[in-house]
């Protein structure tokens, strides 16, 4: 991991330098794939601000803290980092988790293939599509499979998300 260590206000001593490296080395533990560690120390009159950038497989996570002094401002955005880039790991390894389940679904419904689990006979007696609008109505299913009287021909009365309804008819050729 590349650590760049800026002042700005501040002179970086041999002694902040290792300490803010130290801090920064700290987060390979948890994201192997740091590529690099930004890190800005700063001081504004009484005020001292730790701002700190890592860049890790595109990802940038970044977090300032402002103390009185210069030692707890690092202290202070290690911890805030801290809590961010565990965070950032437990979405990271939810979100495989839940790839490699819905993978591992997929693969069982590809393997087994779907499965009918109920048959259901009855006879079809030829109808008009408008009575089998009313029957569906009356058996208060979504679609009907009828016998078109017309055609002869197996027709599928579908309830549209508008209300109206939906006729399907093969076409034969």
């Amino acid at each position: 991991m590349n650590i760049v260590i800026n002042g700005r206000h501040l002179e970086i001593t041999p002694a902040l330098r290792d300490y803010a490296e130290e801090k920064a080395r700290k987060f390979d533990r948890y994201l192997s794939q740091i590529s690099e560690a930004v890190v800005t120390l700063s001081v504004q009159k009484y005020r001292h601000k730790a701002e700190v950038l890592l860049k890790a497989n595109g990802v940038l996570i970044q977090a300032e803290a402002v103390t009185g002094e210069i030692y707890s401002a690092i202290d202070a955005v290690s911890e805030k980092l801290e809590r961010q880039v565990k965070k950032f790991k437990e979405k990271m390894t939810s979100r495989r988790h839940k790839e490699k389940a819905e993978a591992g679904e997929a693969a069982e419904t590809e393997a087994e293939g779907p499965k009918i689990i109920k048959i259901k006979r009855f006879e079809m007696k030829p109808m008009s599509p408008d009575e089998a609008a009313m029957q569906m109505d009356l058996l208060d299913k979504g679609f009907f499979v009828f016998t078109n009287d017309q055609s002869g021909l197996i027709n599928v009365i579908y309830r549209r998300n508008d209300g109206d309804f939906g006729l399907i008819e093969p076409k034969i050729t």
